[in-house]
Order: C-alpha cells, then structure tokens, then sequence
C-alpha cells in the first residue's frame, strides 16, 4: 500500500464515552467489527460494555476514522493496571505510521488520566515487536484469546 495523501492533516482525540457523537461510536464499531470479527475471523460480543467507562483515542483524517483504541481504568481489565485495549488501523490506511501515532498518543493519554498505574495489554503475538518498540515487555506465556495467541504486556511506570 502506498501512503495516502490526506494523512498529513490527522486529528487525535482522547474522549470518554459521554463525549462521542452518536456518528464517530458508529464509526468506531464498525471499524472495529470490520477488524476483528470479519476480517480476522472472529465472533464476539464487541460491544462489552466496558466502553461507557473507558476513553477513545480516535485519529481521524478529513472526518475518516483511520485508527482507534480504547484506554481502559484499572479494575476493570486488570486489577491494579490500566489498559489499552482495542487497538485497530482502518484497513486502508495500514503501512502510514498509524499505528505507532495511535499507540504513542493512547500511552500518553493513559499516563495522564492512570498516572499512578503502569499499563497492560493483551496484544497478538504476531504483533509484539511493534509494542516491543513502544517500551512494552512481554510477562507471562502465550495464550489463546477468541483462537488466536496472545501474550500478555506491561508497560511500567
């Protein structure tokens, strides 16, 4: 894929749940279901509930979601961390950098909001050098969430 043009404007938002628009949750689900239960093959409950008590880090291009995660308060994925969660490029827009752009803001945000906690996340295995580059460290052995390995990761304070 070669880079698009429109990413040189991208527009980063952290917003809880009760500051979405009724269209960008809309947009939010739909990328996410496009991801992981159609593309990657994967039936479950997106909608966890677990989004009316987190934040949103949206990256948006000309009014497009281009990337998004979820920031998660301690307590509720893990006891005494929080957590980065639903991590997602639009298929169209992979290969730009997003990535790291999404993780590098949601960090801070996290570091912001959590200043006291360290954050975890379930990432797939696959993927565990591009956290790996962002300061997260592999804890624990690989798992299977929804079929597919996992491996547990902690970014410390």
């Amino acid at each position: 894929m070669e880079q698009h043009e429109d990413l040189k404007n991208i527009e980063m938002a952290c917003l809880d749940f009760q500051e979405l628009d009724t269209l960008l949750l809309y947009e939010i689900m739909k990328l996410r279901q496009e991801v992981f239960v159609v593309e990657q093959n994967c039936p479950y409950l997106d909608a966890d509930g677990v989004d009316l008590s987190s934040h949103h880090v949206t990256l948006c291009s000309r009014d497009i979601l281009v990337a998004y995660a979820r920031i998660v308060p301690p307590g509720i994925s893990y006891d005494t961390y929080s957590s980065i969660g639903r991590v997602v490029t639009h298929p169209s827009y992979r290969v730009n950098g997003l990535g790291t752009q999404l993780m590098t803001y949601a960090v801070k945000n996290t570091s912001v909001l959590y200043p006291d906690h360290s954050i975890k996340i379930s990432a797939q295995t696959y993927i565990t050098t591009f956290y790996n580059n962002i300061g997260f460290q592999e804890v624990g052995k690989e798992y299977l969430e929804d079929d597919i390995p996992h491996i547990s990761m902690i970014l410390e304070k």
